[in-house]
């Protein structure tokens, strides 16, 4: 009796757990993205897609897509950047379909998140400026920047067409009409909108159109910001809630934008992203701009690394965020060699907000409200709220509902930051009746301040600051006189020093990839930046948030990637011949590394100097960027041989490049460091040994004076032994290509496994009239 017991038992366990494995294979559907090889369709198929199509038939029942079936399972096919398609799969399908005959690789999707004036002025970039920069492009107005994001509020000033030629005849983009979007929303500004939903609904189910619009139109405000940064027309008067008042203006002003939506509310899917990708490249854009970012896998595997790899291989410049994972070290994203990485800086203009307590101490904060203040000279009852909620850790970060009105009203309250957002944290202080708050960084975020548009009066102050007003609050409220305070907004301060600055959350080298590819590239006005921004989103972002504004202030490297994009536009303009790498060249060889007091830039984090590591080649510097004197240039081939050298597999390489690479030659070039790279980055790994070398073999183009003799300075890192092979360069003509070699020796140090050292110098070369700027790193690592 108990052996049969046992034995039903048994099969009802079994039983379960089928079904519920049954169950949950269903739920494991995702979406796949599937690489082909293009040549080989057989030729009884008309179109790839019908091949596709029966591809995906020959696989199993369980997809549903037989002869007679009018709907087909695929999402997007790709033909510019890469061939293939995208398709919602079980993973065991996914698996039959890697076997079937044609299919170069099949990789799941990722989801990817959104990294979210005075720039043009600070950036050196002013139209009274005759000889420079803008004059000489004609403001790029020839030249499309395609803007891959949350779309596009097409009313706003900054994309008027005013004084604009006709859309250029190389323009093969189109206006796709949509929810609230009809095909006239474009003009000769804003010349092509299209948006891309299918990886986002396939994942999530029909989108809810009542919380977001099946168009081009941006729900969210990220896409307008960011257009309007690399290319808003001037518009006067522009401010936020009457902060930083005066003109704005993008990067390159008269150039043509195109807007490809492909982030949603639940994210950026990557089948979305690589058909934004592949339309944008098709339609003919100059420059693509991506403000959009995740974790950091192989490039085989990375859709954004593959999608900006074939935008490069078809002469378009791409641009993208490092993301805004610092300080902290490793978080930098968006690393592919081919894609231009930007952090973020700081500029010369903040907006103070300081709180005064009760002692008359004064502690500096910053914020951007802009409703009714606090009444003048008067302090009013301040509390901590890790003090004040049943749960102390959820009421310290003013989570929704966790604090209590009864010991908030009336009150100035401090939070912490962290959870929920910064301006989430204020309507949580205002609905329990709070009259004010204080955010307070944690230590991880240091001292690095962004300013937001709150609800209500409040500010924003560092960990240094937020430790001392926890301690004020801890004895004021054991004294006689309880704890008192006030905010005292002090509008906008120009002429800030120092500046730039590296921002606090701006993601930070190494490479976690490429190790030997120094990362980011440059870095950007990021912080505290006015652009545009749509009509039916208040400026805190919040949904209870009624107020309305033409522009907005918003930080991140989301904000400093479109600087890039514009200045990138401005200078394929004034130089069309220049391939994307040659653009990327001119802007790190001519970026600069002090700030406005003449000493290294600082680290927002630490008050202490920034390293390689924080800003890369530096902060760019359009005007000079214009005229670099040497360029270091890159060509798809020169990619191939270093996916060579970085050990991936020919199918790995094909995936990335849809090319067949022969790797052969590639090893005979030498090792990945021989990427004719502007940076140069050395990696040891101390496996007992004492000695360390290695060499880097680069070739710069004259695109300076035709004869011109550049001398090498070696800025040698502390340790190191550095030379330079030949160590003057003779040019007879522009155009000409000369060779040199940088030898690097240096001694293991003492270090604790898993620890490491990075020392930083620099290889200049320069001809009296440029200066060609390379940054040197060394590493030592200590294995565990």
């Amino acid at each position: 009796m108990a052996l049969s017991n046992l034995l039903l038992l048994s099969f009802l366990l079994f039983f379960s757990a089928s079904a519920s494995a049954s169950a949950s294979a269903s739920s494991l559907h995702k979406t796949y993205i599937v690489f082909v090889q293009h040549d080989a369709k057989p030729s009884v198929f008309p179109t790839h897609k019908h091949w596709y199509d029966s591809s995906l038939r020959s696989l199993s029942s369980t997809i549903q897509a037989d002869e007679d079936s009018e709907t087909s399972r695929i999402l997007h096919t790709y033909d510019t950047v890469f061939h293939g398609f995208s398709v919602h799969l079980s993973p065991l399908e996914a698996q039959q379909l890697q076997k079937v005959s044609g299919i170069v690789g099949v990789i799941p999707e990722q989801v990817r998140e959104l990294q979210t004036t005075r720039s043009p002025e600070f950036l050196g970039l002013k139209t009274t400026d005759s000889a420079g920069l803008l004059k000489e492009s004609d403001f790029g107005s020839d030249l499309v920047i395609g803007v891959i994001d949350t779309g596009i509020w097409p009313e706003r000033q900054s994309f008027n067409d005013r004084d604009l030629g006709p859309v250029p005849a190389k323009w093969k983009g189109e206006c796709v009409a949509g929810n609230e979007f009809p095909a006239t929303s474009c003009n000769r500004k804003l010349i092509g909108a299209r948006f891309f939903c299918g990886g986002y609904e396939a994942t999530n189910g029909k989108m809810n159109e009542s919380l977001e619009y099946r168009s081009a139109r941006d729900s969210d405000g990220h896409g307008t910001h960011t257009a309007s940064i690399a290319a808003g027309r001037y518009v006067f008067p522009a401010s936020t809630l009457g902060y930083a008042r005066g003109v704005a203006a993008g990067m390159a002003p008269k150039a043509r934008l195109a807007a490809y939506k492909v982030c949603w509310n639940a994210g950026c899917y990557d089948s979305d992203i690589l058909a934004a990708f592949d339309a944008a490249v098709a339609d003919g854009v100059d420059v693509v701009s991506l403000s959009v970012g995740g974790v950091v896998v192989p490039y085989y595997l990375d859709s954004i690394a593959i999608g900006a790899f074939g935008a490069s291989d078809h002469g378009v410049f791409v641009s993208a965020s490092a993301g805004n994972g610092g300080p902290g070290g490793l978080t930098v994203t968006n690393v592919a060699p081919w894609a231009t990485t930007v952090g973020a800086g700081t500029m010369d203009r903040d907006f103070p907000a300081n709180v005064r307590l009760g002692n008359g101490k004064l502690i500096p904060g910053v914020s951007v409200y802009g409703g009714p203040g606090l009444a003048p000279g008067k302090l009013y009852p301040l509390i901590y709220a890790g003090s004040v909620g049943g749960d102390g850790y959820s009421s310290s970060l003013c989570l929704e509902g966790s604090l209590d009105p009864s010991f908030v009203k009336g009150k100035i309250v401090l939070c912490d930051r962290g959870i929920n957002s910064r301006a989430t944290k204020g309507e949580v202080v205002r609905k329990a009746g709070g009259i004010g708050m204080v955010l307070a960084n944690g230590v991880f975020d240091g001292e690095g301040l962004v300013a937001d548009c709150h609800v209500l009066p409040a500010t924003a102050v560092g960990a240094a600051g937020g430790d001392e007003i926890r301690k004020y609050i801890s004895a004021a409220s054991k004294s006689k006189s309880p704890p008192t305070a006030t905010i005292i907004f002090r509008g906008t301060r120009l002429g800030v020093r120092p500046a730039p600055v590296v921002a606090s959350f701006s993601a930070r080298g190494p490479n976690p990839e490429s190790p030997e590819i120094l990362k980011p590239d440059v870095i950007a006005p990021g912080l505290n930046i006015l652009a545009a921004w749509p009509d039916r989103v208040g400026p805190s972002g919040i949904p209870s948030d009624n107020r309305r504004t033409e522009f907005n202030i918003l930080s991140g490297t989301s904000m400093a990637c479109p600087h890039v994009s514009g200045v990138a536009a401005l200078l394929k303009a004034a130089h069309p011949e220049w391939s994307p790498a040659a653009i990327r060249s001119a802007l790190m060889t001519t970026a600069y590394t002090d700030d406005n007091r003449g000493e290294t830039m600082l680290d927002e984090a630490t008050g202490n100097s920034s390293t390689v590591m924080d800003y890369g080649a530096g902060h760019v510097h359009p005007q000079k960027a214009m005229d670099p004197g040497l360029i270091f240039d890159l060509t798809s081939h020169d990619y191939v041989d270093f996916l060579c050298n970085s050990n991936y597999t020919v199918t790995n390489i094909q995936m990335i490049t849809r090319k067949m690479a022969d790797c052969s030659k590639a090893r005979m070039a030498g090792h990945v460091g021989n990427l004719n790279y502007p940076s140069m980055s050395a990696n040891f790994q101390q496996y007992g040994k004492h000695k360390f070398s290695t060499h880097f073999i680069r070739t710069v183009t004259n695109v300076g004076e035709p004869n011109s003799v550049y001398k090498v300075t070696v800025k040698a890192p502390i340790g190191t032994l550095v030379s330079v092979q030949p160590e003057k360069l003779v040019f007879r003509r522009l155009g000409q290509k000369l060779n040199f070699v940088v030898r690097v020796e240096t001694m293991a140090v003492k270090l604790s496994p898993g620890s490491n050292t990075v020392k930083s110098g620099a290889i200049v070369w320069a001809d009296g009239k440029h200066t060609v700027t390379s940054p040197l790193v060394v590493t030592l690592q200590q294995p565990l």
